[in-house]
């Protein structure tokens, strides 16, 4: 037990006693590396992204054929479907031999799939089980990067069939490139060669990890309904470009050699198998985003729960600054601010500057709209010199209004509700009448003031 001590102790003071900030960039990498490893493990063992991919299996099940549906409509009109049946079988290559039964039979049922004579209800719910598809992926993004608004009906709408009308012409370029380049004269003659032949070989064996990886990039930059800066996307997106294509020739190893599985299932060995691998590029998705995620918010590879609670004295500091520079933005003419900005700018955890928000919010202290490229912009609800401080502080100490406990009525009750009644007096005693433009004119005094306005120091006067 002694040894075990010892060895926790250790992997505590390796791993997490020290600031990766204080570390030469040698030592920093390979720590955040272990943490992200780390958290990567606890990810499976809660359970949430599992239960999330496992989701978007049934879903992709349901939305298969009606997408390919559309993308071969949108492929065939520029005479270009043949790239569907090769896009499939690349994608199913893992699956072994059995994957081209799989393939044959979807191009069949896609190829008779005819959009003109479904109808208008046909085809609406066609569209929608499309988009259904790509609103799962946009609510797994969210869900790892802790966005509670989804994007707004209009725009998801219009982005989700940008994606559809995109998505096949992106296919259609890379086969269009990848045939022209491998059909070139030159680079048939110099592939002769042996020097340019195992330099082309091995560019052919990176070129999928460089295509997934683009991918990838391109998805978890711009699906999240935030802010996702290029360098976490690119680290997200090469982890899970290396992890697919890595896992893609590993699984083609285990179905070639899954021979329980055809015992037990015979026939429908090839079905369980591509369940299996729809679950494995899921969960590589979601861990390529949630890694994307940890890359931007490095505050929260942390041991134990994150966020960690907020006590009443930094609750109300952090309403006070997001109410302070909301404000500023606004009494300055400055583009407003939404979540996730706030976050960063305040290095705050973006569940605590969400859950302040939404108070101010119902508290009729600020208000979200939308401007310019800002989702969920907020500004002040009214003039901010008719917005008292104290009104903000009560946002923190007032709490859920239904959250109340009885009145007491026995003499120790009675004595505490008298103690934090004197509290608040003298709290208000100390606000008075401060409103929130004084705070936004007096900036560079704002470190000062927050503090005095909690509750220890106000019973202390």
């Amino acid at each position: 037990m002694a040894s075990f001590g010892a060895i926790k102790q250790g992997y505590e003071r390796i791993v997490w006693a020290r600031d990766p900030e204080d570390l030469a960039l040698y030592k920093r990498v390979p720590l955040r590396a272990a943490r992200v490893v780390i958290a990567l493990i606890g990810d499976f063992r809660d359970g949430d992204i599992t239960l999330r991919a496992m989701s978007l299996v049934y879903t992709t099940l349901v939305s298969l054929v009606p997408l390919l549906a559309l993308a071969f409509s949108l492929l065939k009109a520029f005479g270009a479907d043949n790239a569907l049946r090769p896009t499939l079988a690349r994608f199913l290559a893992p699956l072994g031999s059995g994957s081209t039964a799989i393939v044959d039979k979807i191009v069949d049922f896609v190829s008779n799939v005819q959009v003109g004579v479904l109808g208008a209800i046909g085809v609406v719910a066609l569209i929608y089980s499309v988009l259904s598809l790509i609103q799962k992926v946009e609510a797994g993004c969210n869900f790892i990067w802790r966005v509670r608004q989804p994007r707004p009906l209009g725009r998801r709408i219009t982005e989700y069939i940008s994606v559809l009308v995109v998505g096949p012409l992106v296919i259609l370029a890379a086969a269009s490139l990848t045939a022209s380049v491998s059909k070139n004269s030159t680079v048939v003659y110099l592939s002769q060669f042996q020097g340019f032949g195992m330099a082309l070989y091995a560019a052919g064996r990176v070129l999928p990890y460089v295509l997934y990886s683009i991918a990838f990039t391109a998805l978890f930059k711009f699906i999240p309904n935030t802010r996702v800066n290029f360098l976490p996307a690119l680290g997200g997106g090469i982890f899970a470009g290396v992890l697919w294509q890595t896992a893609s020739t590993g699984f083609a190893v285990f179905a070639s050699n899954a021979g329980n599985v055809n015992a037990i299932y015979s026939s429908f060995a090839i079905l369980i198998l591509l369940l299996i691998w729809l679950y494995v590029s899921w969960m590589i998705v979601l861990l390529g985003c949630r890694v994307a995620f940890w890359i931007q918010h490095p505050e929260r590879l942390m041991p134990g729960d994150y966020p960690p609670r907020l006590g009443s004295r930094e609750a109300e500091r952090l309403v006070l600054r997001i109410a302070v520079e909301i404000a500023r933005r606004f009494w300055l003419g400055e583009p407003a601010t939404d979540v996730a900005h706030l976050s960063q700018q305040l290095h705050a955890a973006p569940d605590h500057v969400h859950r302040a928000v939404v108070r101010l919010v119902i508290a009729d202290v600020l208000i979200e709209t939308e401007q310019g490229s800002a989702t969920h912009a907020l500004i002040p609800k009214r003039d901010i010199g008719r917005i008292r401080v104290a009104d903000i502080v009560a946002v923190v100490a007032d709490g859920d209004a239904t959250a109340r406990i009885a009145t007491p009525t026995h003499a120790p009750g009675v004595a505490v509700d008298e103690l934090l009644i004197r509290a608040a007096s003298a709290r208000q005693r100390v606000v008075a009448d401060t409103t929130l433009r004084d705070l936004v004119e007096s900036t560079g005094q704002f470190e000062e003031k927050v503090p005095d306005t909690s509750l220890s120091t106000a019973l202390k006067t």
